[in-house]
């Protein structure tokens, strides 16, 4: 005669004790509650389907309640009448529920939401504004693992028919690395979006972007004021406006060029354009951003050394990297825009044209004339120099600018 199953109570289950092999403990209907060595409670029915016995997992007790667990037997045993496998069910069920949460538009905003944090705010409204005007009405939906590169393609065409290339490269980039987050965090097995190099024509040739407008260069400083990057690059941010040499000249700067008690730094013939010496007078501003840093790298070689070894300067994409965490494009601004905006400003403010040339540190023509020449206008562009410094300390004051006045 079988052994008569006594239903279980919610006493009898809060008070079972864990013994060193597994428990079975019995309700009736093949639910049953499996007690794990480790005292963990999980539900359990067991089954029959097409001749063939079968475990379905109902959940963890006490999350699943033990009435809650009756509920979800009876809803079984009515679909094995049926005729419909209640593991199939489910695991169509957990299919479905999977393809909502792992969509490139759910993956893309969880992205977005990650990394946003270290970006500025400008630049993160434009990435996820970009995604939902380009991308999202056609590949949101989607399961982010079944989206091919000619699918991806077809979105950027769309943005290169309206003759914005521009656009659909950063887009292209964008979708890049959301592809990548989803490779990462185990939800796409690889980026569709490396398939497409060479497929959107290359945007038309530009001249360096550069700000001009005061009130714009004033947001620009106080960005870099602002900006929670590394201390080197955030030093490197704010000297560059203050001298203006091209970013080679820049990251390539030795302490052994810098002069702090005359205020100079001289760069070597051998690293400028021109093939003679360049001399940058170094204004109060431009000393303290050198001060600040000099306790950091002052023992090395370079003022701005790369953040792996002392031996090598800083990357080439440094500056450019973080003006783009700033959130400035590269089509607004780039590391030669410190040079054309000084150059601008300076020219509409009256200063002496060969002076501001001298100090651009553009080619001479005669190479002779350059060679002997290269402490030309010296005194009048160490009064630029100063003069354009404290222009733009008022820039960053809000409602206070100074007008750049030529000297003499």
């Amino acid at each position: 005669m079988p052994k008569r199953i006594v239903p279980l109570t919610d006493t009898k289950i809060r008070t079972i004790k864990a013994t060193e092999k597994a428990q079975k403990l019995f309700d009736g209907g093949g639910l049953f509650l499996h007690v794990s060595p480790t005292g963990g409670k999980l539900w359990r029915l067991k089954y029959r389907f097409g001749g063939i016995e079968k475990l379905l997992s109902i959940g963890t007790y006490p999350q699943i309640s033990l009435a809650d667990a009756r509920q979800q037997r009876e809803q079984a045993l009515a679909m094995i009448a049926k005729g419909v496998d209640p593991s199939d069910t489910k695991k169509a069920q957990k299919a479905a529920s999977t393809e909502e949460t792992e969509t490139f538009e759910v993956i893309a905003r969880e992205w977005h939401t990650k990394f946003s944090p270290s970006w500025a705010s400008s630049h993160g409204n434009k990435i996820i504004r970009r995604l939902e005007l380009y991308v999202f009405p056609w590949l949101g939906k989607r399961p982010i693992k079944s989206i091919t590169a000619p699918e991806l393609l077809s979105v950027l065409r769309r943005i290169e028919a309206k003759g914005t290339l521009e656009t659909a490269h950063r887009t292209q980039q964008n979708c890049g690395q959301v592809f990548r987050y989803a490779v990462a965090t185990g939800r796409a097995e690889r980026d569709p979006s490396g398939d497409l190099r060479g497929a959107i024509p290359p945007s038309p040739s530009k001249h360096m972007a550069t700000i001009t407008d005061p009130k714009a260069i004033a947001g620009l400083l106080r960005s870099i004021e602002s900006y929670r990057g590394s201390i080197v690059t955030r030093c490197a941010l704010r000297l560059a406006p203050l001298v203006f040499v091209r970013p080679g000249e820049l990251r390539h700067a030795e302490w052994s060029e810098v002069d702090l008690e005359v205020a100079e730094w001289r760069i070597p013939a051998e690293k400028m354009k021109a093939g003679v010496v360049h001399i940058v007078p170094l204004s109060r501003q431009a000393q303290e951003v050198l001060y600040e840093i000099q306790p950091l790298t002052g023992d090395g070689r370079y003022v701005f050394p790369s953040p792996r070894t002392g031996s090598r300067p800083m990357s080439s994409n440094a500056v450019l990297s973080a003006l783009r965490r700033m959130g400035y494009e590269k089509d607004e601004m780039s590391g030669h825009g410190f040079r054309s905006m000084a150059s601008t400003l300076l020219n509409e403010q009256g200063w002496n044209r060969d002076a501001i040339e001298r100090q651009l540190a553009h080619a001479e023509r005669n190479s002779v004339r350059a060679a002997y020449n290269y402490a030309e206008f010296l005194p009048e562009r160490k009064k630029m120099m100063q003069a354009w410094a404290d222009y733009l300390d008022s820039l960053k004051e809000v409602g206070k600018i100074i007008p750049l006045r030529a000297a003499g």
